[in-house]
């Protein structure tokens, strides 16, 4: 039976997806075993504690949950910690707000996306030029520095191309409900043990495709690169039967990616966004 989350259990939903990548172990990121980036663990912890209220809260458009959200992410920590992962997260809670009787989480994801208008698109503007991320935002197409004159769908379609984030937009975040949530429920199954299953996901997202936060700072060599060694390290992460035997290896390639500024981002943006996902769908 389909029924609505109250913005209580939304905000929890979220916090829980974000407090849960923390958890595992993602080389290249910012995680409970090793901060970087300039960034601490702490800066993830309390951009999710102050993002919680704004991004689940009732009455919001798409648009103004990710604008309040990032709003609040400056007051709190004064960096960029999380736009990507706002981006993915808002439609999310938006649909299991807006869930009918009898309706899917899925189905009312593609109603959420369909709906997107110029007003949203306003709204992620603001927000895109207030956490100010590492090379997006200048653009020949809807650069946010100026009024979008097309709805948020448009927008993003414009740049699925060159960003992984807007192709979910484009695409009904395929990504996450196709690949990411099965991926996600084969590691739980085969592991029993959830920061271990983010671990596999997220190297899942690492080696589907080039991760387009390190494409735009590094280039389109350190990307493949980052590809190719994403393969091996998930090829022996999936043949072993522990996980922990793996960690090691793992902290090593994380050292290794930090050394070199290697900085997965979308892909741990992703990883939230399908820990988020599972849980909406089970709970719904």
């Amino acid at each position: 039976m389909t029924h609505q989350l109250t913005p209580v259990q939304l905000a929890q939903a979220y916090k829980n997806a974000c407090m849960g990548e923390l958890q595992a172990l993602k080389p290249g990121n910012v995680h409970a075993f090793s901060d970087g980036h300039g960034m601490t663990i702490q800066d993830f912890i309390q951009s999710a504690d102050v993002t919680a209220e704004p991004i689940a809260r009732t009455g919001l458009s798409v648009g103004e949950r990710v604008f309040y959200a990032v709003e609040a992410t400056q007051k709190a920590v004064g960096q960029n910690t999380n736009l990507g992962m706002l981006l993915l997260c808002a439609p999310l809670l938006n649909a299991a707000s807006a869930l009918q009787a009898n309706q899917s989480l899925w189905g009312q994801l593609q109603q959420t996306l369909n709906q997107l208008s110029v007003d949203d698109a306003v709204w992620v503007a603001k927000a895109i030029v207030l956490a100010n991320p590492g090379g997006l935002g200048a653009s020949n197409q809807h650069d946010v520095h100026e009024a979008p004159q097309v709805s948020l769908l448009e927008m993003m379609r414009s740049a699925q191309d060159k960003d992984r984030i807007s192709w979910q937009y484009a695409n009904q975040f395929h990504d996450i409900v196709d690949f990411g949530v099965n991926l996600y429920a084969d590691a739980l199954l085969k592991w029993e043990n959830s920061a271990w299953a983010t671990t596999a996901l997220y190297l899942g997202f690492l080696t589907r495709y080039a991760d387009t936060h390190v494409l735009r700072k590094h280039g389109e060599q350190v990307a493949n690169l980052l590809m190719q060694e994403a393969k091996e390290m998930e090829s022996n992460y999936w043949a072993t039967h522990n996980p922990k035997l793996m960690q090691k290896q793992l902290l090593v390639w994380d050292a290794s990616l930090k050394a070199r500024k290697i900085n997965p981002g979308t892909s741990a943006d992703l990883t939230v966004a399908t820990l988020l996902a599972s849980d909406l769908a089970l709970a719904t």
